[in-house]
């Protein structure tokens, strides 16, 4: 897994809605990608956070990777070619997440966290799976799978 750890606050009150504007930018740079390249690429992961969101756009069957950033709403020159990657890659069509509920439920259990990305990863067949990157007040990182819904499904020590 590639990860960018940023910051971004998502409110310690457990009654507000967790901040999301930087979820969005995933299917945005997305987008931005396939407008650019065409429709129908094949990425290994996409991770949003506040500052920007990185877009990993798999080539030569998937043994390297084109790295994009996409930030104050702009795509940004690719990056150099990084070769030797591999790993689960999916289309942009299997980015199914609810953007209003997809952090709620960690919002709800751990309202004095800071969610510092969210990642959509390639898994088999073409599948996702949805990693939120979770800090504690106390300082310790947590990876929280979720569900397109929110709900969590694991919950691991970064």
């Amino acid at each position: 897994m590639v990860a960018v750890t940023l910051l971004a606050a998502c409110g310690s009150d457990s009654d507000a809605a967790p901040e999301t504007s930087f979820v969005g930018d995933i299917r945005v740079a997305v987008a931005a990608v396939e407008a650019e390249l065409g429709p129908g690429q094949e990425y290994f992961e996409v991770t949003a956070g506040p500052q920007l969101t990185n877009v990993f756009v798999a080539i030569d069957d998937a043994t390297a990777a084109i790295p994009y950033v996409y930030a104050d709403g702009e795509l940004q020159p690719p990056a150099p070619v990084l070769t030797g990657a591999s790993g689960f890659v999916f289309t942009a069509d299997a980015i199914d997440f609810d953007e209003s509920t997809v952090l709620g439920e960690i919002a709800g259990e751990l309202p004095d966290a800071v969610i510092d990305t969210v990642s959509v990863e390639g898994g088999e067949g073409g599948t996702v799976r949805y990693v939120v990157s979770v800090r504690s007040s106390a300082g310790g990182v947590l990876d929280v799978t979720v569900g397109p819904d929110g709900s969590v499904l694991a919950v691991d020590p970064a």
